[in-house]
């Protein structure tokens, strides 16, 4: 069973969905023997960073998370749920995240040409870091496969983690991985057939 964490943020129910239709049971909870019980674990996000690691430790959730994460529990955080992975964010000011992915979260601003729309939204072609073997979590899919990103903020300092590249005017962080612990910036349950295979390779972890 995968335990979708329910902290007050997040595409919770389309995610839901998207296991469903490929036969994963999943329950949507903010209980912490819920989360324990489980099998793997999904954390979402949507909206600003502070703000969602704000209430993640008013639910008393961040230290529950990182315990299972390191317990060796797979995790998989998607978009603003990735970016709380890492050690700091900088949007609206500098709060802490979950320290469990090395590197921060800064403005794609900083590293995309100033021609370039904010937010990144749409479909983007995935790429491989060369010279590493592609992640499990990219099993069932190809290189050059497309997801779709809504997002202004991007991973950054944390090239030991990352498993998939974007361009958008620069190579950006797509998704991240470390040991059972895995992020992706786009939004799988938005992304057609890649997006399943994606939460397909997951459940099989």
């Amino acid at each position: 069973m995968i335990a979708i964490i329910d902290y007050g943020v997040g595409n919770l129910f389309s995610l839901k969905s998207s296991f469903a239709a490929i036969g994963a049971e999943t329950v949507v909870t903010g209980e912490a023997e819920v989360i324990r019980a489980a099998d793997k674990l999904i954390l979402p996000g949507v909206g600003a960073f502070g703000d969602a690691a704000a209430l993640l430790r008013r639910c008393g959730l961040d230290k529950l998370v990182c315990a299972e994460a390191w317990g060796g529990k797979p995790l998989l955080g998607i978009c603003l749920g990735m970016q709380l992975l890492f050690d700091y964010g900088l949007e609206y000011g500098h709060h802490k995240g979950l320290g469990l992915i090395p590197g921060c979260v800064r403005p794609i601003a900083d590293h995309i040409p100033a021609e370039y729309k904010i937010p990144h939204i749409g479909w983007n072609a995935l790429r491989f870091p060369a010279g590493k073997p592609a992640s499990p979590l990219f099993q069932h899919i190809q290189e050059g496969d497309c997801v779709y990103f809504v997002h202004s903020f991007c991973g950054a300092e944390c090239e030991e983690s990352v498993i998939a590249y974007a361009e958008y005017g620069a190579q950006l962080t797509a998704a991240v991985g470390r040991d059972s612990i895995y992020g992706v910036q786009f939004h799988p349950e938005k992304s057609g057939d890649v997006g399943l295979n994606i939460l397909r390779a997951f459940c099989e972890l």
